[in-house]
């Protein structure tokens, strides 16, 4: 299909992108397993996980950077398993920004297009119109050297805009950045896919980003998708531990727990202490006795213990301003249990707090791992 970005004179393809049953192997050791995924006509979507899960091979797969092992690549309608990089319709942003130090902006964006022998004048139109997307239209005559990392970056991006691409691929580009300039740089991606409405497929440590920026997450561990959904039903409706502990921030609580009863609308458990817990959850196979683990997101636990109450004596304390941390030791938890409370708190190491978590905030895995259906409050999953 063909989209009108930011203006009218701006316009290009765009295409969705299809791995079915994708593997990548290198000698023994399997980097992809059975990697099956849809990327829509003009989605953003982020790949997130830890350290060594496989999203950036799994990028670099779909940039043609790596020959993929077992499987399907498709981008529009056409297999690409073996089309060079080239070739793909695709633009690729590294981590490090990769200009020629020794070129001005102008001259670094404008290369690809001059090795590829266009017409001067259109080089010219496309690099003008990028620098105005990006908004760098007054430092085109600069070196690299004299830029700030935002906005290296920036003409990184350029760089690909240029080229006209079904296809951006980003390869965790906020990293090299300071905290500050992350924020910025976060919201003008937000923007750059708004103007250019095109396909975009991001890779990011930092969920986050993730959270901020994906119209869809896709979860990897090991080599494996966990999950994939929207920011919100992610948060809300974690399939399974991994991604429980993974999206949110600070992480969720875990704390190991036994089922006392359940029924197709909740669950009654007994943590450590003896302490008894309801949860709003789908729960009518469970079985009592059944080891299972409590989930709670330290933004839901609050100073009324209301229906489920729970006792913790508080080891450290981080006042934010707008927010205090309270990190309490508590049976059951294998660090601290970390709440979060509104505003300035009056509370001191060694003090004793009486919490509380109401059963629809409450989240309940199974000994596997696989999380229990939550019957989320309306405003909730709204």
């Amino acid at each position: 299909s063909t989209r009108i970005g930011l203006c009218a004179e701006w316009r290009y393809d765009v295409a969705d992108v299809k791995l079915t049953g994708v593997g990548k192997s290198f000698g023994d050791a399997r980097i992809l397993q059975d990697v099956n995924l849809d990327i829509r006509d003009g989605e953003f979507i982020v790949f997130v996980g830890p350290s060594g899960c496989g999203k950036s091979t799994l990028l670099r797969t779909i940039a043609g950077l790596e020959e993929i092992t077992t499987g399907e690549l498709r981008i529009g309608s056409r297999l690409v398993n073996d089309v060079p990089p080239a070739e793909r319709g695709i633009a690729m942003v590294f981590q490090s920004y990769a200009l020629y130090p020794h070129m001005n902006l102008y001259d670094n964006m404008a290369f690809g297009l001059q090795l590829n022998k266009m017409p001067k004048d259109e080089i010219d139109r496309l690099v003008q119109h990028a620098a105005k997307i990006l908004g760098i239209q007054h430092l085109l005559d600069r070196k690299p050297k004299d830029l700030s990392g935002g906005q290296r970056q920036r003409v990184a991006i350029g760089r690909a805009i240029v080229r006209k691409p079904e296809v951006f691929l980003f390869d965790e580009p906020l990293s090299n950045l300071d905290t500050a300039l992350r924020v910025r740089m976060r919201y003008e991606f937000a923007k750059l896919h708004k103007d250019l409405q095109t396909t975009m497929i991001y890779v990011t440590h930092d969920q986050v980003e993730a959270m901020t920026l994906a119209d869809r997450i896709v979860v990897l561990s090991a080599g494996k998708i966990e999950q994939v959904g929207s920011p919100l039903d992610l948060y809300n409706h974690p399939d399974n531990l991994f991604v429980a502990g993974f999206i949110g921030s600070p992480g969720m609580n875990f704390i190991e727990a036994e089922m006392v009863s359940g029924s197709a609308s909740e669950a009654t458990v007994r943590l450590k202490d003896g302490a008894l817990v309801r949860c709003a959850v789908a729960a009518q196979n469970a079985m009592a006795g059944d080891k299972v683990t409590l989930g709670i997101r330290p933004e839901h636990i609050t100073r009324t213990p209301g229906v489920n109450r729970l006792v913790a004596k508080v080891t450290f304390v981080e006042s934010l301003g707008s927010v205090t941390y309270a990190y309490c030791a508590f049976d059951g938890v294998q660090e601290d249990l970390t709440c979060e409370l509104s505003g300035v708190v009056p509370v001191s190491d060694g003090d004793t707090l009486e919490l509380g978590v109401e059963p629809d905030r409450c989240y309940l895995f199974d000994a596997a791992g696989k999380a229990f259906k939550r019957l989320v409050v309306a405003q909730e999953a709204a």
